[in-house]
């Protein structure tokens, strides 16, 4: 039973980015394992960009030095 937890940061993650993200993965762990896609656990985390901490700050705050 292969569980795969994807953690990304909420912005801008649509219902289709995440269904594309497990059918991918999913299809990833059947094409190089052989796994049945029935016995695949995926499980997306979505983080506020407050809440993840990145080089030394929060991402909020890395983010507004890429602007």
């Amino acid at each position: 039973m292969p569980y795969i937890n994807v953690k990304v940061t909420r912005d801008g993650v649509t219902a289709e980015h995440k269904a594309e993200i497990v059918r991918r993965f999913t299809d990833t762990l059947v094409d190089v394992l052989g796994k049945k896609p029935e016995h695949i656990h995926i499980v997306l985390d979505l983080v506020d960009e407050e809440d993840w901490g990145f080089a030394g700050m929060l991402t909020t705050e890395y983010r507004k030095t890429r602007e």
